[in-house]
């Protein structure tokens, strides 16, 4: 396995970010530097993404990628010694929870925002991955990301994300083919559905989702009902990256449970 690119800063309890579809490790913005305060981020590029980009990875190896990043010792492939905090966001909650399942001892606790156990009917999920590979295609026949992220950034999910919570310069760190296979290894489409398997998941987790964002509200809601230990948090005025939307309010929620829990 590839070793992912991951940036660690502060000190205290670690805690792994994983970022969305088009991000890298460096776009957490004022939400991560409240995080910071008392903590150990390990910000990681994902597979696909900035200086991960040459790296391809599903989503059950990228969770164990995504744990062995802890480390920051190029080629370190195993999960870290002791256990640490795990927060994902839209792709990076896919990763994370995968983690979460592969290896529950090394996930202290799990915060997804934006995440889904997957796509249980079978034909819906055929149509998102032929709707995924078709983006892939559609990257992989240019030589420039930008013109692909204005898109990708004009969707409703992202509507009222101010330009610098986009910072689509640094996404443009990334590369067609990185972002392609992405798409085509970890896309929603190809998430295997895992919701029979949450009920014996008993890492303390907290499920966050934007109030305008009705979808994952009710993904959330449904999860928090499977998980044993699941708490649901919804963050007003925002949507889908609630944690871009209101970083302030976002990361006071955050850092409220995992200081209490």
């Amino acid at each position: 396995m590839t070793a992912l690119h991951a940036e660690s800063c502060s000190s205290g309890p670690t805690l792994v970010l994983a970022h969305g579809f088009t991000q890298t490790g460096r776009l957490w913005g004022p939400f991560g530097t409240a995080l910071a305060t008392g903590r150990r981020l390990v910000a990681v590029d994902l597979p696909g993404h900035g200086g991960s980009a040459a790296a391809r990875a599903d989503l059950p190896e990228g969770g164990r990628l995504l744990l062995a990043a802890v480390s920051g010792e190029p080629g370190v492939t195993a999960a870290p010694p002791t256990p640490v905090d795990v927060l994902g966001y839209s792709l990076g909650a896919r990763f994370a929870l995968h983690a979460a399942l592969a290896d529950p001892g090394a996930v202290r606790r799990l915060v997804l925002i934006g995440g889904t156990a997957g796509i249980e009917d079978e034909e819906r999920r055929r149509e998102r991955r032929a709707r995924d590979d078709a983006l892939a295609a559609e990257l992989e026949a240019s030589d420039d990301v930008t013109d692909f992220l204005r898109r990708w950034l004009a969707a409703p999910m992202f509507a009222g994300l101010a330009p610098t919570a986009a910072e689509i310069h640094e996404r443009a760190r990334n590369t067609p083919a990185g972002l392609a296979s992405s798409l085509r290894l970890a896309g929603t489409g190809t998430q295997v559905p895992r919701w029979d398997e949450l009920g014996d998941l008993e890492v303390p987790t907290l499920l966050v989702a934007g109030a305008d964002d009705p979808r994952f509200v009710a993904t959330a809601v449904r999860m928090a009902r499977r998980l044993p230990h699941a708490v649901v948090a919804l963050v007003p005025g925002a949507r889908h990256a609630a944690h871009l939307h209101q970083p302030a309010l976002t990361a006071a929620i955050v850092g409220h449970w995992l200081d209490h829990t």
